[in-house]
């Protein structure tokens, strides 16, 4: 159901890759509540990806950009402004990328290359895109800025590797440039922290499957699906949550709030009377 909730209203849209991509789903409620966009990926992703079904569908144009450059972001805000005719109202940043956690690297034992990779691509490319924005003044005043984060930003989860250090830039770039924005020209920069969920990025992840049941075991309301994140981002990029802004929002059903539930316990008491078949445990829990 529609509410024309973003009537009017213009935005830039980065990472949606395929129909599992959060950002895919993002872009076809905010099409559905009337707003107008720009889609922006990889000149690799949108070929490799199936974005510019998603374009046609929605009406919007693409525009290949790397969010690790500067003059790329900044050809991107121009051009979106010139394509939209005028300044936008909201940007999702839906990016992360570990090129450690990709090759099975442990957190002890990180390539730092590749950690770089990690923490530009997956945060310090969220502060680029916003500084871009800011020098062009590309954002309408009560605009408002979402970055997709997860709970490992504030708690350890094994085989979340360095993502999890990058998260953690993330939200800490929203609250920084959070004020600043908001002092001058009133826009709002907040991040969801969204529930482990099947994407293309997520799958890469370390026993993601174990992951989604324990997160559906702990939460009251269960984990909480991509369309589901779609619909609370329309709403943060709405006139209803003017006045939300520098805030790390958890959209998890309630699993960050919770310490052990009846089920997660009732499925570890399972498994006490199992032994591990893993072998040696010196070999095979190292690093557990």
């Amino acid at each position: 159901m529609a509410y024309n909730l973003l009537k009017g209203k213009k935005g830039i849209i980065f990472g949606a890759l395929n129909a599992d991509s959060i950002a895919w789903k993002v872009a076809e409620r905010a099409h559905e509540e009337g707003a107008t966009f720009t889609l922006t990926n990889t000149s690799v992703a949108l070929r490799m990806g199936n974005t510019a079904e998603l374009a046609e569908k929605c009406g919007a144009e693409l525009i290949a950009a790397d969010a690790t450059n500067v003059e790329d972001l900044e050809n991107l805000v121009k051009k979106s402004m010139e394509v939209l005719g005028g300044k936008v109202d909201f940007i999702l940043h839906s990016i992360g990328m570990s090129p450690n956690v990709r090759k099975g690297r442990h957190y002890s034992d990180l390539d730092y290359k590749s950690l770089e990779k990690t923490l530009d691509i997956s945060a310090v490319s969220f502060h680029k895109v916003l500084q871009a924005a800011r020098k062009l003044d590309a954002i309408n005043e009560w605009g408002s800025v979402v970055a997709l984060s997860y709970v490992a930003a504030q708690r350890t989860f094994y085989g979340y590797n360095d993502m999890a250090d990058a998260k953690a830039l993330l939200e800490s770039i929203a609250r920084s440039f959070g004020y600043i924005y908001g002092r001058e020209r009133n826009v709002r920069i907040n991040t969801i922290s969204q529930s482990p969920t099947v994407t293309t990025a997520g799958s890469g992840v370390k026993g993601m499957d174990k992951l989604l049941d324990f997160g559906e075991r702990m939460s009251p309301l269960g984990n909480a699906t991509g369309d589901e994140c779609a619909d609370y981002c329309i709403t943060l990029f709405s006139d209803l949550t003017r006045k939300v802004t520098m805030q790390n929002l958890f959209h998890d059903g309630g699993f960050s709030s919770m310490g052990m539930s009846l089920r997660a316990l009732e499925q570890y008491e399972k498994g006490l009377d199992c032994d591990c078949e893993c072998g040696d445990a010196e070999t095979n829990h190292k690093y557990d």
